[in-house]
Formats: structure tokens, sequence, C-alpha cells
């Protein structure tokens, strides 16, 4: 391999890769433009820290619900389809989103329903894509591919939700319509990837072994657990993008613009964290800066809660996401590089069960705090609470903190 294929580039030279991620790029900015605007039309209309945290527990409840039948179809059928039939589905619900915007209800519970359908899509998509991506690489490029796919979302992340808050300045309807549009473009994309698996001469059994095969995988994996269940409880205590629009509103007074700028920072902080990690891979120590970026990211989170300056605010929301992307690209690593293939989809569904309920099902739990003590203390114990468990995950799991490298060598 030439040093310009060692590169940390050349994983846009595959065609199946650019294809892969340009879909996942369309899905996130269609996903954090409609972020912003559910967001902001829920508050605007309940003006309810509990309603916001309600919108995280429709988008995560799909995902516990068809957790286990999720990855057994991702293991069971071709993956790029059960991607494109899920973009297509949440495409549908966009245009939903577009007609309830158009019709002018002001009604919450329409909003949520479309959500649940959002995270019953996603509940399909996210195992099969996490599966699909080993599959389109060959292997000495496999962690350049993990950072790049990170960036793409991440970007996507970065550039959504200020443009979501820039159109809901034209109507929510321009953005919901643009979000359907952009999941369409990326379901044809998707299908358009010229991999194909083998056949499946005989698809595994729905029985109750086979479905909790992922459950029992990384239970059996003590570095894989502990790397899984770390990201989980940082971003379930430490995360603050639920309070956000009360932040924006009452705190900073910066309206929806403001809004779309705070929401992008997080992201804009982990996509500069994934091209450098892109190009200058973590050789050694993975577990224990996996511990310390946890640590990091609930000192900034603390500093975020008890900021009154948009600048402060937005510098410790850049920091939180630069620490969560070395989580990510961690996590992915090991869970992605070191599954067999044949049960990637069920220990990517597991995975992404915990991803929601550390995004989704965080957004509830601020949501619910915030409404018993406040925003600005509920942000603040949670970054503190986050400092705790990045410092008992040392201890709790030292096949982590001693892990050296990413990858296992053969």
């Amino acid at each position: 391999m030439s040093a310009h294929d060692r590169s940390g580039w050349a994983v846009f030279g595959i065609g199946d890769f650019r294809l892969f991620g340009a879909a996942r790029f369309l899905t996130g900015l269609a996903y954090q433009m409609q972020a912003v605007a559910i967001g902001w039309f829920v508050y605007d209309v309940t003006h309810s820290a509990l309603a916001l945290g309600l919108v995280g527990l429709a988008g995560f409840l799909p995902a516990v619900l068809c957790a286990l039948i999720t990855g057994h179809v991702a293991d069971a059928y071709d993956r790029r389809l059960v991607s494109a039939a899920a973009f297509a589905l949440q495409s549908l619900a966009s245009f939903g989103l577009l007609a309830c915007a158009l019709s002018g209800v002001h009604a919450v519970w329409p909003i949520y329903a479309l959500v649940i359908l959002v995270g019953t899509a996603r509940a399909f998509a996210n195992p099969a894509l996490q599966a699909l991506l080993p599959t389109l690489v060959p292997g000495p490029l496999f962690s350049s591919a993990i950072a790049w796919n990170a960036s793409l979302w991440q970007s996507a992340s970065v550039m959504g939700p200020a443009l979501g808050g820039f159109l809901y300045a034209l109507g929510p309807a321009v953005v919901f319509g643009g979000a359907g549009a952009s999941f369409a473009v990326a379901s044809i994309l998707t299908l358009l990837i010229r991999f194909r698996p083998a056949a499946v001469s005989e698809r595994p059994p729905i029985t109750w072994a086979a479905l909790s095969a992922g459950i029992a995988y990384i239970r059996s994996q003590p570095v894989v657990l502990g790397a899984i269940s770390l990201d989980l409880f940082t971003v379930l205590l430490g995360g603050a993008t639920a309070l956000l629009p009360i932040y924006a509103d009452e705190v900073l007074h910066v309206g929806p613009l403001g809004l779309g700028a705070l929401r992008s920072m997080p992201a804009f902080g982990a996509v500069a964290m994934a091209v450098l990690l892109a190009n200058y891979p973590l050789r050694r120590h993975a577990g224990l800066r996996m511990l310390r970026a946890a640590a990091v990211f609930g000192a900034a989170t603390v500093a975020f809660g008890l900021s009154t300056s948009l600048p402060l605010s937005m510098a410790c929301l850049f920091v939180t996401g630069a620490a969560d992307m070395i989580s990510v690209y961690v996590r992915q690593t090991f869970v992605q590089g070191e599954t067999p293939d044949a049960m990637r989809g069920r220990v990517s569904a597991v995975n992404t069960v915990f991803i929601g309920a550390s995004n989704e099902l965080g957004e509830f739990e601020s949501g619910l705090l915030a409404a018993a003590i406040g925003a600005v203390p509920a942000v603040v114990v949670g970054g503190a609470a986050t400092i705790g468990v990045a410092l008992l995950w040392g201890r709790l799991f030292p096949a982590l903190k001693a892990r050296d490298r990413l990858m296992v060598q053969g």
C-alpha cells in the first residue's frame, strides 16, 4: 500500500463509500434541521421543559422496543435495502410534519406521533448502516472510514441546526419539506451502492437465542461493554441538547437563530476532532483517552451550564463535541471492528439503543430534571455526575482503562 493509499483521504477513492457517506451526510442534515424545527415548535406552543423532554422520549422508545428485531433484520436481509427503506419512511414522516405545518396544527400530539415514526425508521436504519460500513472498505482503511463517517454525520450536524434555524424564520414548512427531500435522495443513493452481500442460504430462525445474541456478545466483551456503557452515561447525564431552547430564550436571549448556532457547536467540535482522528488515528492508550475525554465532556458541560455569555457557551459546547467524538471513535471501532460479520447487525442494534438512550432518553432526563430544579442546575448537576462516571468506570472496567490499541492485533 502506497503512502497515498495510507492517507486519511484514501477511503474516498472507493465509490461505495462515497455513496454511503453522501447518504449519511444528507440524513444527518435532514435530521438536525428537523430537530431544531420540532424543538422550537414544541417549546413555542407549550413553553414547557417537560414537553421538550417528551420529544426525546418519543424518539427513543422505538429503538428500545424494536432493538432485537432490527438487529435480526440487519443480519438476515440486505443491509442496503433495509437502510434505503428506512430513509424512505423518514421522508414520509417529514412530509407528514410538513402537512401539520401547512394545516396550522397547534397541538403537540401529532408531532409526537411523527417523531415516533422517525424513531422507528432510525431504529432499523442505524444497525443496518453500522453493519454495512465494514463491508465497504478494506481492513487497513477501516479506522479512517469510522472517523470520516462520523465526520460526515457531524458536518451535517454543524450545518443542519444553523440551516434549520435560518429556514425556520421562513416557516417550519420550509424546514420539514427540505428534510423530506433530503431523506428521499439519501434512500436513492443507498440503493446505488454496488456492494452485494453473499446470498443467505438459510436465514437464522427467530428465536430468543438468535435475537438476544448481540446482548450476550457485548456482555462477554468487557472492553466493548465498558466503552458502550461509558458513552451511554456520559451523554445521558451530561447532555444539555434538550434544554438549548430554554438557554436560547431565557438565559442567552438569542432566539431561533442563536438556537441553531448553539446546536451546531457540539457537532462543529466533533467534526474538527474527527478530521484530526482520520488523519492521525489513536495509536496508544485508547481506553484511557476515552475515559479522560468523558471527564472533559463533563467539565465543559458544567462550564456551559454556568455561562451567561453566548461566545463562552458556544466554546463550551464545541469542547463537549470534540470530547464526545473521541468516545464515539473508540466505541465504534471496538464494536464494528471486533464483531463477527454474521452478528454485526444484532450487536449494532444494541449499540444503537445505548446511543439512543444517551441522546433521546438523555433529553427526556434533562427535561424532567429541569422541570424539577430549573434548567441551569440540571445542566450543572449532570456535568458533575458525568465526571464522577468517568472516574468510576476506570475502576469498574479495568480492561477498558488498560486497553492500549484500538484494534486487536491478529
